[in-house]
């Protein structure tokens, strides 16, 4: 492990947040191929495409490690067991969200889709809040700059807000609920094994919901394959796994900003790959919804430095 605290750059550190950067890029661009997407096959054709070529993709960087690392067929297979239930029971809020999410980009453009769902970020303490963990001020400013942020950019000036804005802002709900969720089972698991498993619960799920749901179930895919492959390949397999392995090295506050940045990148995308314009009443909120984030996140994260240093204190 490099040494903390010493001088000069930590080559370690610096890697770890080039990989997350890399993730928050990759996920913000993933809006605007689900937007085009939305445009070809409906959300669970769409999402049992993607997850399940991310699952093929987690599976396969897994089982490539474990080769690699000359781990035994038992211990593989014991650590596919512990996944599995967690696996499954997390993998199903994950098929909510995500097909919530994806049913409203048919009608929100990519960029204030991102900002919208990057608000997840700000429910995550707010839920933990009310589970008994402690309300940093920060918490409290980051939710209030993040409401008004979103009112400017989900509000019409008629007061009215569209069907595919309310379908984010629940999704966004559910995502901080699977984050939790995440957060309780994950210290205890393999992470790659954990996430195929969530991958391919939402594929069988999603795929599920196109036979029931969708007129016409998997028909249009051919046209969308790049921004399945995109989806699938990029956003659900490779840039899980920089998360990965970016945030076992990289400082909690340092992940916290960059994850942040997902919302800018899909902004960004939008603008360039599809001609989007958010106006003036958009950027500004979007701005605030960004400084929300990042300062309800700071104060996440001071919030568990604080219980850690409490706790080691109580120890002696």
């Amino acid at each position: 492990m490099a040494a903390v605290g010493g001088p000069g750059i930590n080559p370690v550190r610096t890697r770890a947040n080039a990989l997350l950067l890399f993730a928050s890029a990759i996920w913000g661009f993933a809006f605007v191929a689900q937007r085009v997407g939305a445009g070809f096959v409906g959300p669970f054709t769409f999402n049992a495409a993607r997850f399940a070529l991310g699952a093929v993709v987690v599976v396969a960087i897994a089982w490539w490690l474990a080769v690699r690392r000359k781990v035994s067929w038992d211990r593989r297979r014991a650590a596919w067991r512990s996944a599995l239930l967690p696996g499954v029971l997390v993998g199903g809020l994950l098929a909510i969200a995500s097909n919530l999410q994806q049913g409203a980009m048919a009608s929100v453009p990519a960029g204030n889709a991102a900002f919208i769902t990057g608000l997840y970020m700000v429910f995550v303490p707010v839920i933990a809040a009310f589970r008994g963990h402690r309300s940093a001020w920060t918490t409290v400013a980051g939710v209030v700059a993040s409401v008004v942020g979103l009112y400017l950019i989900a509000v019409t000036d008629a007061l009215t807000i569209g069907s595919g804005e309310i379908l984010l802002i629940v999704s966004t709900v559910v995502w901080a609920v699977e984050i939790l969720a995440i957060d309780h089972y994950a210290p205890r698991l393999s992470s790659l094994r954990f996430a195929a498993v969530q991958f391919v619960t939402c594929a069988v799920l999603s795929a599920a919901g196109a036979l029931v749901f969708e007129p016409r179930p998997f028909v249009g895919l051919d046209q969308a394959v790049a921004p399945v492959l995109y989806g699938g390949i990029l956003s659900v397999g490779i840039a899980f796994t920089l998360q990965v392995v970016g945030q076992r090295d990289a400082l909690a506050t340092h992940a916290a900003l960059i994850m942040a940045m997902e919302s800018v990148f899909g902004a960004l995308g939008g603008a360039l790959l599809l001609g989007e314009d958010m106006g003036v009443r958009g950027y500004v909120g979007a701005a605030l919804m960004v400084t929300g984030i990042v300062v309800s996140q700071l104060g996440a994260v001071r919030s568990k430095s604080e219980t850690a240093a409490e706790a080691a204190a109580e120890l002696g």
